[in-house]
């Protein structure tokens, strides 16, 4: 299955706003229902270790995904830190709710933010959480190529893969997620059980959309190849998969030195760089 660089509905520039909320918030909630991204808490911790940050530049932010839970968890092993939430799109709703109810501090980056161009005033470990696979081979090595250079350390996470029991799941089981998930979407909106059960708009976008995602989706051996010849003095990459509640999470950690084996559960796949 030969990976498609084929488009997603709400990544587009003229997706009205609220489509395209109906995506990102939907994905938050499944993320911090299901608690997708909880194994890449200590390649997480790792990166701000090693690298001796204690800001986290999330970007693609969306409707804020899992890097605010993520942020709690370093605060529960003693680590403060704080997020900056960015995006091409800023949810600017979204990121103000994060702050409200989060237990560490949470800014959001009120101007558009491109991840492949990130403005030297943001510093610290630069996360992307099931979004690299929107980007072409060209773009995604140019977000890896920047964070090398600039010896930025990098977490990219997906949970999609380019595979058809993923796309069967799609099929399947996302349906009934979005009309059972729905009303617990924070923070609640009237427009979004119209745009699900009266006019159904949110099943059909956002199972389009996961088809179209694991189909984007890259290989370890693809994210290897991106990351080819990209290392600089004492900066690696490592690309590897754990183990997760719905599957398996492929990682890009991008840092100065190497990965301690204790950081990987008994199920990892594939690290090293």
């Amino acid at each position: 299955m030969a990976r498609v660089q084929a488009f997603e509905i709400h990544e587009l520039a003229g997706c009205p706003s609220v489509v395209r909320r109906l995506a990102t918030d939907y994905l938050h909630t499944v993320g911090r229902v299901f608690r997708a991204f909880e194994p890449v808490e200590s390649l997480l911790a790792f990166a701000l270790t090693v690298s001796k940050q204690r800001t986290i530049v999330d970007l693609c932010s969306g409707g804020t995904g899992p890097v605010v839970e993520l942020a709690e968890g370093m605060r529960r092993r003693g680590v403060e830190v704080q997020v900056v939430l960015s995006d091409l799109f800023p949810n600017h709703e979204a990121f103000t709710a994060a702050a409200a109810r989060s237990g560490v501090r949470v800014v959001g980056e009120r101007e558009p933010i491109d991840a492949r161009h990130v403005p030297a005033r943001l510093e610290g470990v630069r996360t992307l959480f099931d979004c690299f696979h929107h980007f072409t081979p060209a773009d995604a090595r140019g977000i890896l190529r920047d964070a090398s250079e600039r010896r930025a350390p990098i977490l990219i996470v997906e949970a999609t893969e380019r595979s058809f029991p993923a796309v069967l799941g799609m099929l399947l089981f996302v349906p009934v997620l979005v009309l059972l998930l729905t009303p617990f979407v924070r923070p609640f909106r009237l427009w979004r059980l119209l745009l699900t059960y009266l006019v159904p708009i949110a099943v059909p976008l956002i199972v389009f959309d996961g088809i179209v995602s694991c189909l984007r989706s890259y290989t370890k051996a693809e994210l290897r190849e991106l990351a080819s010849g990209l290392e600089t003095e004492g900066y690696r990459f490592h690309v590897g998969s754990l183990k997760a509640r719905a599957g398996r999470l492929t990682y890009v950690l991008g840092c100065k030195g190497s990965l301690p084996e204790g950081i990987f559960s008994r199920d990892r796949v594939g690290a090293g760089g």
